[in-house]
């Protein structure tokens, strides 16, 4: 669904909007100023967690699967100071005028009695989720948070918030596990990760698996991060764009995004039924070559909706292969250009068709933005993230970015889409402190 009823439709010839990422500096100011108006005194310090997008590897994350993203320059920052008793109070530029108030010995998952709203939930979700992990007690906290992750675009501005908190919380209350982001502790941020995510899935209700936690703690600039979702293995992969003069075009479709409303979950739920039937743990465990027998064991289980395990459980292994061949590719220790450059390009436009037709998880803003990306010369295209809306992103020349976006403008004036934004993907660095 479209958000077309509420914000202004492209116009043709419109010139294409880019969101900037903030300098460290300009992230440090706007935190800290927001903190010292509400607060009055000063943070113990600025943090800041990247959003992320997937290069490929979609919905991959929860069956065990591959994914390969990378941290974007964009961020959110939060500027925090510890207390020395429990409570939790936060502030944001959209809350400023009504200062939330947490206990956290008082708070507690989704559903439950100390259930926490809105964003507050992947703040203090964290803390709670490092609590449970025995890593408590912690100290309460009063903390501004001034992002520039675009919000409801697919990009991870909940996991960048997580994260932020979790590295914040851990220098603040000397846990010890983060290091700094130039010399990262990998064991420590994998545990940061999981109550990240624990906060996501239990305190926020959204069932979403750790892609997006692990690539904004643990990615690597100028790296995509080969994330091996089992076991939270991983292997930083050369993706240095600017060398090889190319740029991740990402593509907010601007179209309505939402994790929780269900979607998500029937998919997850999905994957994990075909995956019983199969007797697998997880759909990881069934490879390009059991495929085959795999999808009639499921075409004669008899359910209603066996067409739809068939759909599902071939995009999650097809996937899972074609994350295999981009990150061999990206191995090999040649140019990112001329016959590579082709197959890169063709792996992701596979990818979006999969999540098109089998897992049915795109939009007609997102399929449109891919078709005009690959009209103006995009090597390829694909949408990115949970899907349902959220953004699309393009490999493409960068000489030729504006081109690109602007066919994506135009293309949605002719549809009579929201006009979208964009922004460029710089492989980033992770999570960490920066004042």
């Amino acid at each position: 669904m479209s958000h077309t009823e509420t914000q202004p439709a492209a116009v043709a010839g419109t010139e294409p909007v880019f969101s900037p990422a903030l300098s460290a500096q300009e992230g440090i100011a706007a935190a800290t100023d927001l903190f010292e108006e509400t607060f009055g005194e000063a943070p113990d310090g600025v943090w800041y967690a990247p959003g992320r997008v997937n290069v490929i590897g979609e919905h991959t994350d929860y069956n065990g699967g591959l994914a390969l993203p990378i941290a974007l320059p964009h961020r959110a920052h939060l500027a925090l100071r510890r207390r020395e008793d429990r409570i939790i109070r936060l502030v944001s530029p959209q809350t400023r005028e009504t200062v939330d108030v947490l206990d956290l010995d008082a708070i507690g998952p989704k559903g439950s009695t100390g259930e926490v709203r809105h964003w507050n939930a992947y703040v203090a979700g964290v803390a709670w989720a490092l609590e449970q992990d025995g890593l408590g007690p912690l100290s309460g906290f009063d903390a501004a948070l001034y992002s520039c992750v675009p919000l409801g675009g697919g990009l991870s501005s909940s996991a960048a918030l997580e994260c932020a908190t979790a590295v914040a919380l851990d220098d603040v209350c000397a846990l010890g596990l983060a290091g700094p982001a130039d010399a990262p502790d990998d064991a420590g941020r994998a545990r940061l990760v999981k109550a990240c995510i624990r906060a996501e899935n239990e305190m926020a209700g959204a069932p979403t698996g750790g892609m997006d936690q692990s690539a904004s703690m643990r990615c690597r600039a100028g790296h995509a991060l080969e994330l091996d979702c089992r076991d939270g293995g991983v292997t930083h992969v050369p993706f240095d764009l600017a060398a090889e003069d190319l740029t991740l075009l990402v593509i907010d479709t601007k179209a309505k995004h939402s994790l929780v409303d269900g979607q998500y979950g029937a998919r997850r739920q999905a994957c994990e039924d075909a995956a019983q039937i199969l007797g697998v743990e997880l759909l990881a465990d069934i490879t390009e070559d059991t495929l085959a027998d795999a999808l009639a064991t499921l075409e004669a289980s008899g359910r209603s909706d066996a067409a739809v395990l068939v759909a599902r459980t071939r995009h999650v292994v097809t996937e899972i292969a074609r994350t295999q061949r981009l990150v061999a590719l990206l191995q090999d220790g040649t140019p990112l250009a001329g016959q590579k450059l082709a197959q890169a390009g063709a792996l992701m436009n596979a990818s979006h068709e999969s999540l098109r037709v089998d897992y049915e998880v795109t939009c007609p803003e997102l399929d449109v933005a891919v078709a005009a990306a690959r009209a103006a010369g995009a090597y390829g295209a694909r949408m990115t993230g949970g899907g349902f809306g959220g953004s699309a992103i393009a490999l493409v020349d960068s000489s030729a970015v504006d081109a690109v976006a602007r066919a994506v403008v135009d293309a949605y004036a002719e549809h009579g889409f929201a006009a979208p934004a964009f922004l460029n993907a710089a492989p980033s660095a992770p999570a960490g402190r920066l004042a």
